[in-house]
């Protein structure tokens, strides 16, 4: 098993080994396998990728997210130049039903709702927002209608889970109700919990998804 030393180092090697972040600007602290994040950022999407990189170190329980945001003065924008730049960019972006989507912005923190049909275009609205200079958080409160049978979106799921690379799909259940998923069993990581999570998101006519998957603490193998 993991020590709460290793994962920090293990963690921060990661943030240094991604080429959009300054690794510098980031602390890492680990206590009991759970990770904390300090330090401030220039953006959105900056903080995401620290939070992205740490879920891929084996022996992450969970992740306490303390990145702050601070925007220079050069490039500080009003809400109202945020909420324009927000609409042309989901008006450009073609998996995005704009026409479908509110948004409100009030100091840099924006919330996007309305109905959409797949939970991809839910999604894609929020990433298409990320990086755009002055948004300071994101809020999905966009809603998926179903158009789907249950049955049709068990079958999905296990499809995608049996063709993914990252998942080990003898170790994962999903049971389906409606637009509900709940999600039970072991992963090996973060990153693989996650990309069952996605997996689950990405058939059509999801509403929710409750994961109770377990994280399997990593064996080590030591040689006398």
């Amino acid at each position: 098993m993991k020590s709460d030393i290793q994962i920090q180092k293990d963690v921060m090697d990661q943030l240094k080994w991604e080429p959009f972040l300054n690794a510098s600007e980031i602390g890492v602290s680990v206590k009991n396998g759970i990770v904390t994040l300090s330090g401030q950022v220039d953006s959105y999407s900056k903080k995401l990728t620290a939070e992205n990189a740490a879920k891929k170190i084996a022996g992450v329980k969970a992740i306490a997210e303390e990145i702050q945001i601070g925007v220079s003065p050069a490039y500080k924008k009003s809400d109202t130049e945020i909420a324009e730049a927000i609409l042309n960019a989901l008006r450009w972006h073609t998996a995005v039903q704009e026409e479908k989507i509110k948004v409100k912005v009030e100091n840099g923190n924006v919330r996007l709702e309305g109905e959409v049909e797949w939970e991809y275009q839910r999604n894609n609205a929020k990433v298409a927002i990320e990086n755009l200079t002055g948004v300071r958080s994101v809020i999905n409160a966009i809603i998926v209608k179903p158009k789907i049978t249950t049955s049709d979106i068990q079958l999905k799921i296990n499809s995608a889970f049996h063709r993914s690379a990252t998942i080990d799909a003898a170790k994962i259940r999903a049971e389906v109700l409606g637009g509900r998923v709940t999600l039970r069993g072991k992963v090996r990581s973060m990153a693989e919990k996650e990309d069952a999570e996605t997996a689950v998101w990405n058939a059509p006519g999801i509403t929710s998804v409750e994961s109770k998957l377990e994280i399997e603490a990593p064996e080590f193998a030591f040689e006398e």
